[in-house]
Protein backbone atom coordinates (compact mmCIF):
# COMPACT_ATOMS: atom_id res chain seq x y z
CA UNK A 1 0.00 0.00 0.00
CA UNK A 2 2.91 2.74 0.68
CA UNK A 3 4.21 2.78 -2.55
CA UNK A 4 0.71 3.24 -4.44
CA UNK A 5 0.26 5.81 -1.61
CA UNK A 6 3.73 7.39 -2.67
CA UNK A 7 2.16 7.51 -6.80
CA UNK A 8 -0.85 9.02 -6.03
CA UNK A 9 0.92 12.07 -3.92
CA UNK A 10 3.29 12.52 -6.77
CA UNK A 11 0.30 12.29 -9.52
CA UNK A 12 -1.61 15.32 -7.07
CA UNK A 13 1.61 17.23 -7.04
CA UNK A 14 2.34 17.17 -10.43
CA UNK A 15 -1.47 18.18 -11.29
CA UNK A 16 -1.40 21.18 -9.02
CA UNK A 17 2.34 22.52 -10.35
CA UNK A 18 0.50 22.54 -14.12
CA UNK A 19 -2.88 24.14 -13.12
CA UNK A 20 -0.65 26.74 -11.30
CA UNK A 21 1.54 27.31 -14.21
CA UNK A 22 -1.27 27.68 -16.82
CA UNK A 23 -3.14 30.02 -14.29
CA UNK A 24 0.36 32.21 -14.57
CA UNK A 25 0.25 31.62 -18.03
CA UNK A 26 -3.28 33.21 -18.34
CA UNK A 27 -2.81 36.19 -16.07
CA UNK A 28 0.10 37.40 -18.04
CA UNK A 29 -1.18 37.04 -21.45
CA UNK A 30 -4.93 39.04 -20.54
CA UNK A 31 -5.14 41.98 -22.24
CA UNK A 32 -5.26 45.21 -20.46
CA UNK A 33 -8.14 47.47 -19.90
CA UNK A 34 -9.05 49.57 -21.73
CA UNK A 35 -8.41 52.97 -22.34
CA UNK A 36 -11.07 55.26 -21.08
CA UNK A 37 -13.25 56.54 -23.45
CA UNK A 38 -12.49 59.02 -26.32
CA UNK A 39 -8.77 58.80 -25.84
CA UNK A 40 -6.50 57.84 -28.48
CA UNK A 41 -3.20 56.40 -28.48
CA UNK A 42 -1.64 57.64 -31.95
CA UNK A 43 1.91 55.99 -33.00
CA UNK A 44 4.70 58.50 -34.49
CA UNK A 45 3.10 59.44 -37.44
CA UNK A 46 4.61 58.59 -41.01
CA UNK A 47 5.97 61.38 -42.97
CA UNK A 48 3.20 62.33 -45.16
CA UNK A 49 1.26 62.96 -41.98
CA UNK A 50 4.04 64.74 -40.18
CA UNK A 51 4.69 66.83 -43.44
CA UNK A 52 0.58 67.53 -43.54
CA UNK A 53 0.48 71.70 -43.67
CA UNK A 54 4.13 71.90 -42.82
CA UNK A 55 2.90 71.06 -38.94
CA UNK A 56 5.46 69.70 -36.53
CA UNK A 57 5.23 65.93 -35.38
CA UNK A 58 5.13 66.99 -31.79
CA UNK A 59 2.03 68.49 -30.12
CA UNK A 60 2.50 71.92 -29.01
CA UNK A 61 4.42 72.98 -26.30
CA UNK A 62 5.79 75.67 -23.65
CA UNK A 63 7.20 78.23 -26.65
CA UNK A 64 11.19 78.15 -26.59
CA UNK A 65 12.58 81.68 -24.99
CA UNK A 66 13.89 83.57 -28.11
CA UNK A 67 17.33 82.34 -29.82
CA UNK A 68 18.00 79.60 -27.67
CA UNK A 69 17.04 75.86 -29.07
CA UNK A 70 15.30 73.16 -27.72
CA UNK A 71 16.97 69.65 -26.43
CA UNK A 72 17.22 67.06 -29.00
CA UNK A 73 15.28 64.72 -27.70
CA UNK A 74 13.87 61.09 -29.19
CA UNK A 75 10.95 59.10 -27.78
CA UNK A 76 11.38 55.71 -27.41
CA UNK A 77 10.77 53.75 -30.33
CA UNK A 78 8.55 51.56 -28.38
CA UNK A 79 5.66 53.65 -27.14
CA UNK A 80 2.78 55.49 -28.61
CA UNK A 81 2.27 59.34 -28.26
CA UNK A 82 -1.02 59.74 -26.66
CA UNK A 83 -3.24 62.80 -28.36
CA UNK A 84 -6.77 64.32 -27.88
CA UNK A 85 -8.87 63.43 -30.39
CA UNK A 86 -9.68 66.18 -32.45
CA UNK A 87 -13.53 65.46 -32.25
CA UNK A 88 -14.24 64.69 -28.97
CA UNK A 89 -13.77 66.60 -25.73
CA UNK A 90 -12.04 64.26 -23.47
CA UNK A 91 -8.80 65.33 -21.87
CA UNK A 92 -5.57 63.91 -22.72
CA UNK A 93 -4.23 61.34 -20.66
CA UNK A 94 -1.11 63.36 -20.90
CA UNK A 95 -2.43 66.69 -20.70
CA UNK A 96 -0.89 67.79 -23.44
CA UNK A 97 -2.56 70.65 -25.27
CA UNK A 98 -4.25 69.47 -28.52
CA UNK A 99 -2.50 69.60 -31.73
CA UNK A 100 -2.66 72.84 -33.83
CA UNK A 101 -6.26 72.00 -35.90
CA UNK A 102 -5.07 72.86 -39.55
CA UNK A 103 -6.81 71.99 -42.50
CA UNK A 104 -6.02 72.17 -46.39
CA UNK A 105 -9.59 73.70 -46.66
CA UNK A 106 -9.59 77.59 -48.29
CA UNK A 107 -12.34 77.77 -45.70
CA UNK A 108 -12.14 78.21 -42.02
CA UNK A 109 -14.13 75.46 -39.48
CA UNK A 110 -17.34 76.92 -38.88
CA UNK A 111 -17.35 79.15 -36.01
CA UNK A 112 -13.80 80.79 -36.31
CA UNK A 113 -15.17 84.31 -37.22
CA UNK A 114 -14.16 85.76 -33.69
CA UNK A 115 -10.86 87.72 -34.47
CA UNK A 116 -7.66 88.25 -33.76
CA UNK A 117 -7.32 84.35 -33.20
CA UNK A 118 -4.88 81.57 -34.88
CA UNK A 119 -4.54 80.91 -38.01
CA UNK A 120 -6.16 77.63 -39.11
CA UNK A 121 -5.31 76.88 -43.08
CA UNK A 122 -2.69 77.59 -45.15
CA UNK A 123 -4.19 79.99 -46.82
CA UNK A 124 -4.98 81.54 -43.82
CA UNK A 125 -1.21 81.70 -42.64
CA UNK A 126 -0.54 82.80 -46.41
CA UNK A 127 -2.69 86.05 -45.46
CA UNK A 128 -1.46 86.83 -42.31
CA UNK A 129 1.85 86.39 -43.79
CA UNK A 130 1.69 88.89 -46.55
CA UNK A 131 -0.35 91.46 -44.61
CA UNK A 132 3.30 91.75 -42.54
CA UNK A 133 5.02 92.36 -46.14
CA UNK A 134 6.30 88.87 -45.85
CA UNK A 135 5.54 87.50 -48.73
CA UNK A 136 5.06 83.69 -49.84
CA UNK A 137 4.78 84.36 -53.46
CA UNK A 138 1.18 83.61 -54.92
CA UNK A 139 -1.50 82.88 -52.70
CA UNK A 140 -2.31 78.97 -53.72
CA UNK A 141 -3.33 77.22 -50.13
CA UNK A 142 -0.44 74.92 -49.89
CA UNK A 143 2.57 75.06 -47.96
CA UNK A 144 5.37 75.16 -50.37
CA UNK A 145 8.92 76.39 -49.91
CA UNK A 146 7.96 79.87 -50.41
CA UNK A 147 5.61 79.96 -47.24
CA UNK A 148 8.09 78.14 -45.63
CA UNK A 149 10.60 80.92 -46.48
CA UNK A 150 8.08 83.64 -45.49
CA UNK A 151 7.70 81.99 -41.82
CA UNK A 152 10.60 81.70 -40.69
CA UNK A 153 11.52 85.46 -41.81
CA UNK A 154 8.18 85.72 -39.31
CA UNK A 155 9.89 83.59 -36.90
CA UNK A 156 13.63 85.64 -37.37
CA UNK A 157 11.88 89.37 -37.25
CA UNK A 158 9.90 87.75 -33.82
CA UNK A 159 13.13 86.24 -32.03
CA UNK A 160 11.74 82.77 -32.22
CA UNK A 161 13.70 79.62 -33.30
CA UNK A 162 14.04 79.33 -36.78
CA UNK A 163 12.02 76.24 -37.98
CA UNK A 164 9.57 76.89 -40.93
CA UNK A 165 7.21 75.08 -39.15
CA UNK A 166 3.75 76.52 -37.18
CA UNK A 167 4.91 75.67 -33.93
CA UNK A 168 2.83 76.53 -30.80
CA UNK A 169 5.49 79.50 -30.54
CA UNK A 170 4.94 81.33 -33.83
CA UNK A 171 0.82 79.99 -33.73
CA UNK A 172 0.53 82.71 -30.53
CA UNK A 173 2.21 85.29 -32.14
CA UNK A 174 1.07 84.80 -35.67
CA UNK A 175 -2.78 85.82 -35.52
CA UNK A 176 -5.36 86.38 -37.84
CA UNK A 177 -6.60 89.88 -37.29
CA UNK A 178 -10.08 90.09 -39.43
CA UNK A 179 -11.09 88.28 -42.27
CA UNK A 180 -9.00 86.40 -44.69
CA UNK A 181 -11.43 87.33 -47.70
CA UNK A 182 -12.99 90.40 -48.95
CA UNK A 183 -15.37 91.11 -51.98
CA UNK A 184 -14.36 92.90 -55.08
CA UNK A 185 -17.07 94.27 -57.64
CA UNK A 186 -16.24 93.77 -61.28
CA UNK A 187 -16.54 97.75 -62.32
CA UNK A 188 -17.28 98.80 -66.29
CA UNK A 189 -13.57 100.03 -66.19
CA UNK A 190 -12.43 96.30 -65.06
CA UNK A 191 -13.90 94.80 -68.32
CA UNK A 192 -12.53 97.88 -70.80
CA UNK A 193 -9.03 97.76 -69.97
CA UNK A 194 -8.73 93.85 -70.78
CA UNK A 195 -7.32 92.96 -74.23
CA UNK A 196 -5.77 89.99 -75.95
CA UNK A 197 -1.97 89.73 -75.97
CA UNK A 198 -0.16 89.48 -79.39
CA UNK A 199 2.08 86.39 -78.95
CA UNK A 200 4.98 88.26 -80.76
CA UNK A 201 7.18 90.91 -80.21
CA UNK A 202 6.50 93.15 -82.95
CA UNK A 203 3.12 92.61 -82.56
CA UNK A 204 2.95 93.55 -78.63
CA UNK A 205 5.10 96.94 -79.94
CA UNK A 206 1.73 97.61 -81.32
CA UNK A 207 -0.37 96.88 -78.85
CA UNK A 208 -1.89 100.26 -76.83
CA UNK A 209 -1.02 98.85 -73.43
CA UNK A 210 -0.53 95.66 -72.71
CA UNK A 211 -2.93 95.14 -70.16
CA UNK A 212 -4.94 91.81 -68.13
CA UNK A 213 -6.37 89.42 -71.03
CA UNK A 214 -9.47 88.01 -68.49
CA UNK A 215 -11.18 88.75 -65.50
CA UNK A 216 -9.88 86.13 -63.99
CA UNK A 217 -6.34 87.32 -64.71
CA UNK A 218 -6.83 90.87 -63.12
CA UNK A 219 -8.94 89.91 -60.17
CA UNK A 220 -6.01 87.33 -58.85
CA UNK A 221 -3.41 90.16 -59.63
CA UNK A 222 -5.55 92.02 -57.00
CA UNK A 223 -5.75 88.90 -54.63
CA UNK A 224 -2.01 87.91 -55.02
CA UNK A 225 -3.75 84.66 -55.89
CA UNK A 226 -3.09 82.06 -58.10
CA UNK A 227 -5.61 81.91 -60.27
CA UNK A 228 -6.24 77.97 -59.22
CA UNK A 229 -7.14 79.79 -55.63
CA UNK A 230 -9.20 82.12 -57.03
CA UNK A 231 -11.39 79.62 -58.88
CA UNK A 232 -11.50 77.63 -55.18
CA UNK A 233 -13.05 80.81 -53.78
CA UNK A 234 -15.64 81.07 -56.55
CA UNK A 235 -16.91 77.72 -57.46
CA UNK A 236 -20.03 79.59 -59.06
CA UNK A 237 -18.89 81.69 -60.76
CA UNK A 238 -18.51 81.81 -64.99
CA UNK A 239 -15.55 83.53 -65.68
CA UNK A 240 -16.63 83.83 -69.59
CA UNK A 241 -19.56 85.72 -68.75
CA UNK A 242 -18.35 88.26 -65.82
CA UNK A 243 -20.41 91.34 -65.84
CA UNK A 244 -19.94 94.81 -64.31
CA UNK A 245 -21.41 94.49 -60.73
CA UNK A 246 -20.33 90.97 -60.06
CA UNK A 247 -19.03 90.39 -56.67
CA UNK A 248 -15.64 88.06 -56.48
CA UNK A 249 -14.39 86.93 -53.76
CA UNK A 250 -10.65 87.59 -53.37
CA UNK A 251 -7.75 87.35 -50.80
CA UNK A 252 -7.06 90.39 -48.55
CA UNK A 253 -3.92 90.43 -48.39
CA UNK A 254 -2.35 94.23 -48.39
CA UNK A 255 0.49 95.16 -47.11
CA UNK A 256 1.09 98.49 -47.91
CA UNK A 257 1.86 100.76 -44.86
CA UNK A 258 2.65 104.19 -44.93
CA UNK A 259 6.21 105.31 -42.78
CA UNK A 260 7.78 102.12 -43.84
CA UNK A 261 11.12 103.29 -45.33
CA UNK A 262 14.07 100.95 -46.09
CA UNK A 263 17.36 101.69 -45.29
CA UNK A 264 19.12 98.75 -47.15
CA UNK A 265 18.14 95.74 -49.34
CA UNK A 266 19.59 92.21 -49.43
CA UNK A 267 19.38 89.94 -52.51
CA UNK A 268 20.66 86.59 -51.36
CA UNK A 269 21.24 84.91 -54.88
CA UNK A 270 21.15 81.63 -53.12
CA UNK A 271 18.00 81.45 -51.79
CA UNK A 272 16.26 83.65 -54.63
CA UNK A 273 14.89 86.02 -51.90
CA UNK A 274 14.56 89.67 -51.54
CA UNK A 275 14.60 91.77 -48.17
CA UNK A 276 14.60 95.03 -46.71
CA UNK A 277 15.59 96.22 -43.46
CA UNK A 278 15.11 99.50 -41.49
CA UNK A 279 17.94 101.42 -39.57
CA UNK A 280 17.80 99.62 -36.70
CA UNK A 281 18.13 96.10 -39.55
CA UNK A 282 14.12 95.40 -38.29
CA UNK A 283 12.96 93.32 -41.11
CA UNK A 284 10.20 95.01 -43.07
CA UNK A 285 9.59 92.74 -46.40
CA UNK A 286 10.32 89.71 -47.70
CA UNK A 287 9.45 88.59 -51.54
CA UNK A 288 10.26 85.47 -53.40
CA UNK A 289 12.71 86.48 -56.45
CA UNK A 290 13.79 85.39 -59.58
CA UNK A 291 17.52 86.07 -60.66
CA UNK A 292 19.64 85.43 -63.72
CA UNK A 293 19.67 82.64 -65.53
CA UNK A 294 23.67 83.03 -66.01
CA UNK A 295 26.26 82.79 -63.18
CA UNK A 296 27.95 85.39 -64.55
CA UNK A 297 24.89 87.97 -65.04
CA UNK A 298 24.37 87.55 -61.38
CA UNK A 299 26.04 90.75 -59.80
CA UNK A 300 27.33 90.50 -56.69
CA UNK A 301 28.16 93.12 -54.27
CA UNK A 302 26.85 96.73 -53.12
CA UNK A 303 24.67 98.64 -55.88
CA UNK A 304 22.61 101.54 -55.04
CA UNK A 305 19.08 102.46 -56.34
CA UNK A 306 19.54 104.63 -59.32
CA UNK A 307 15.78 105.33 -60.57
CA UNK A 308 12.33 104.06 -59.84
CA UNK A 309 9.62 104.40 -62.46
CA UNK A 310 6.39 102.85 -62.18
CA UNK A 311 3.81 101.85 -65.33
CA UNK A 312 7.41 101.76 -67.36
CA UNK A 313 7.81 100.72 -70.90
CA UNK A 314 10.12 98.03 -72.51
CA UNK A 315 12.74 98.53 -75.35
CA UNK A 316 13.03 95.16 -76.54
CA UNK A 317 17.05 94.30 -77.82
CA UNK A 318 16.80 91.17 -79.91
CA UNK A 319 20.73 90.68 -78.89
CA UNK A 320 19.03 89.71 -75.08
CA UNK A 321 16.92 87.27 -76.45
CA UNK A 322 19.00 84.63 -78.65
CA UNK A 323 16.49 81.76 -77.18
CA UNK A 324 13.51 83.79 -79.57
CA UNK A 325 13.72 82.94 -83.67
CA UNK A 326 11.76 86.17 -84.27
CA UNK A 327 14.53 88.12 -81.71
CA UNK A 328 16.87 86.39 -84.34
CA UNK A 329 15.07 88.26 -86.97
CA UNK A 330 15.07 91.28 -86.32
CA UNK A 331 17.28 93.65 -86.87
CA UNK A 332 16.07 96.74 -84.90
CA UNK A 333 14.79 97.83 -80.84
CA UNK A 334 11.43 97.90 -80.26
CA UNK A 335 9.29 99.64 -77.77
CA UNK A 336 6.55 97.91 -75.76
CA UNK A 337 4.14 99.88 -74.03
CA UNK A 338 3.38 99.61 -69.92
CA UNK A 339 1.02 97.54 -68.41
CA UNK A 340 1.08 94.13 -66.23
CA UNK A 341 1.44 92.04 -69.14
CA UNK A 342 4.99 94.32 -69.98
CA UNK A 343 7.95 92.26 -69.65
CA UNK A 344 8.98 94.29 -66.39
CA UNK A 345 5.47 94.60 -65.29
CA UNK A 346 4.22 97.47 -63.17
CA UNK A 347 7.81 98.93 -61.81
CA UNK A 348 11.47 99.36 -62.34
CA UNK A 349 13.70 100.14 -60.03
CA UNK A 350 16.84 100.76 -61.92
CA UNK A 351 20.24 99.85 -59.83
CA UNK A 352 23.28 101.62 -60.59
CA UNK A 353 24.91 99.00 -62.76
CA UNK A 354 23.63 99.47 -66.46
CA UNK A 355 21.21 97.13 -67.21
CA UNK A 356 19.87 96.07 -64.05
CA UNK A 357 17.11 96.12 -61.87
CA UNK A 358 14.38 95.15 -59.78
CA UNK A 359 10.99 95.20 -61.22
CA UNK A 360 7.73 92.86 -61.80
CA UNK A 361 6.72 89.97 -64.11
CA UNK A 362 3.59 89.17 -66.28
CA UNK A 363 3.81 85.70 -64.39
CA UNK A 364 4.08 85.86 -60.58
CA UNK A 365 3.63 83.13 -60.18
CA UNK A 366 6.75 81.86 -62.02
CA UNK A 367 9.16 84.13 -59.75
CA UNK A 368 11.46 82.25 -57.62
CA UNK A 369 10.74 79.15 -59.75
CA UNK A 370 12.35 80.62 -62.88
CA UNK A 371 15.23 82.44 -64.14
CA UNK A 372 15.36 85.53 -65.94
CA UNK A 373 17.93 86.99 -68.29
CA UNK A 374 19.63 89.18 -65.66
CA UNK A 375 17.86 91.50 -63.90
CA UNK A 376 16.20 90.49 -60.42
CA UNK A 377 12.22 89.82 -61.06
CA UNK A 378 9.35 90.05 -58.33
CA UNK A 379 5.53 89.65 -58.55
CA UNK A 380 3.83 92.65 -59.87
CA UNK A 381 2.09 93.51 -56.35
CA UNK A 382 5.76 93.29 -54.50
CA UNK A 383 7.49 94.89 -56.96
CA UNK A 384 4.88 98.15 -56.71
CA UNK A 385 5.67 97.53 -53.42
CA UNK A 386 9.45 97.62 -52.80
CA UNK A 387 9.70 100.49 -55.11
CA UNK A 388 7.27 102.38 -52.49
CA UNK A 389 9.21 102.08 -49.60
CA UNK A 390 12.89 102.32 -51.04
CA UNK A 391 14.46 105.67 -52.18
CA UNK A 392 17.05 106.76 -54.68
CA UNK A 393 20.01 106.03 -53.46
CA UNK A 394 18.65 103.38 -50.95
CA UNK A 395 22.16 100.12 -51.12
CA UNK A 396 21.30 96.58 -52.40
CA UNK A 397 23.68 94.42 -51.15
CA UNK A 398 24.04 90.98 -53.55
CA UNK A 399 25.55 88.07 -51.78
CA UNK A 400 26.08 84.91 -53.14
Amino acid sequence: MKPKRSVATAAWLLAAVTLVGLAWTWWHAKPPAANNAGITVATKPTPAEAAHSGMTNSPPGPSTPPNQQSPATTPPASHGRVQRSLDSNVVSKSKAKAPIAFTNSVFAPPGSTNYPRAVLSIYELQVTLARQGLSPGSLDGMFGPQTRAALKSFQQREHLPITGDLDQATRELLLLTNSPTTSYIVTSNDLARLQPLSPTWLGKSQQTALDYETVLELVSEKGQASQTLVRRLNPDVDWDHVSAGNSIELPEASSLKAGNRVAFVTIRLADKVLEAWDENTNLLAHFPCSIARRVEKRPVGELHVAVIVENPNYTFDPQNFPESSEARELNTKLVLPSGPNNPVGVAWIGLDKPGYGIHGTPNPEQVGRTESHGCFRLANWNAKYLAYIVGIGTPVYVEP
